[in-house]
């Protein structure tokens, strides 16, 4: 069966999916929602620099949702509660990297009675939080008995992220110490990576604390640096680590850490990407103990992070390929736990032919 998909934004990941629909055997383009007027009107396939595909974007929500599209791969910078509840009353399930990865004692009961409504499923997904922090550790957990600790944690160049605003404005690289240390990023992303750490100690069965704890570390330019935002002068933010933990009576149990670094020198930390440089860590500790590590998902350089940036188009292809999955499911919020394994699909030059 074929699934009409409609790709709600085309930023990065936006235009990853794109990507992902057009090649993915089973799933159809149906439709493409923009912000910006000057990509109205504008073929979808133009808009991914491919030929065109005959699927014009639009900026009219209430015609993408009177269509009859199977799925919304929703994923602008910011999720909107509000059209998120109308495409899922509209009879659409989602898909998103932005949010609801795993309820555990949220209220998420204006999300379920859309999903009633429209009789569909939403499914929260992405790399970290996602893959990283949630399917890896449960699937390499599965190989150690007496688990004590798990750990995923990123280290990545923000150099080779194309999205200057988000990472001006946001993230607040490039400020001052004082105005970083209000950031509201730690409680942002909080959100998303507090439910990753609610689905392992769930699925692992930790009897956890009921305080989590959440920890922002913030390292200074010690000369000017050059970023896509501009020059961050010395005495501006040019490094930050993030950690969340949850703990059993106060031992931790479980750490998800970021760390994104301008590069990796001019900042005074002495945080480094180590040897190994940029990568995604999972590690259970336990008996036996296992670490695994994820190369590939980083750009070579930053330049090249700038036009496409692998791990932008993971975090979108990890949600394309579990679209006719979360179509074939039952109504309602699922998280991995709730659905079949997903997988990827050859190429298209390589898929067996109907």
């Amino acid at each position: 069966m074929t699934y009409k998909v409609i790709q709600w934004a085309t930023g990065g990941v936006g235009r990853a999916g794109i990507q992902g629909i057009l090649s993915h055997p089973d799933l159809e383009l149906a439709g493409v929602w923009v912000h910006s007027d000057e990509k109205v009107g504008v073929d979808a396939g133009r808009l991914v620099g491919g030929d065109p595909v005959g699927v014009l974007a639009t900026n009219d929500v209430d015609a993408l949702l009177a269509s009859n599209a199977d799925c919304v791969f929703y994923s602008p910078i910011m999720a909107d509660k509000k059209i998120v509840l109308r495409i899922l009353e509209s009879g659409k399930n989602i898909v998103t990297p932005l949010n609801w990865f795993y309820r555990g004692a949220r209220d998420w009961a204006d999300i379920d009675a859309a999903c009633t409504k429209g009789d569909v499923t939403l499914h929260g997904t992405g790399i970290h939080p996602g893959g990283i922090t949630e399917r890896f550790p449960l699937v390499v957990s599965a190989l150690s008995r007496a688990v004590t600790h798990v750990r995923a944690e990123e280290w990545s160049d923000i150099r080779s992220y194309g999205a200057p605003f988000v990472v001006g404005e946001i993230m607040l690289f490039g400020k001052t110490p004082e105005e970083a240390r209000e950031s509201s990023m730690p409680a942002m992303l909080a959100d998303g990576f507090l439910q990753s750490i609610d689905m392992v100690a769930d699925a692992l069965g930790f009897d956890l604390d009921s305080a989590k704890t959440t920890k922002h570390e913030i390292g200074l330019a010690t000369k000017p640096i050059d970023s896509p935002i501009g020059v961050i002068e010395p005495g501006l933010v040019a490094a930050q680590r993030f950690t969340w933990q949850a703990l059993v009576r106060g031992q931790p149990v479980i750490t998800v850490r970021t760390n994104w670094f301008m590069g990796e020198e001019g900042f005074d930390t002495r945080w480094t990407f180590g040897p190994e440089g940029e990568r995604f860590e999972v590690e259970v500790t336990g008996d036996p103990s296992g670490t695994v590590t994820f190369h590939g998902w980083h750009p070579e350089t930053a330049a090249a992070g700038l036009e496409r940036n692998p791990g932008i188009v993971a975090t979108a292809i990890h949600g394309i390929s579990a679209i006719p999955a979360v179509c074939r499911a039952e109504s309602g919020i699922k998280s991995y736990l709730d659905l079949p394994l997903v997988s990827g699909r050859a190429a298209p030059e390589l898929q067996r032919q109907a």
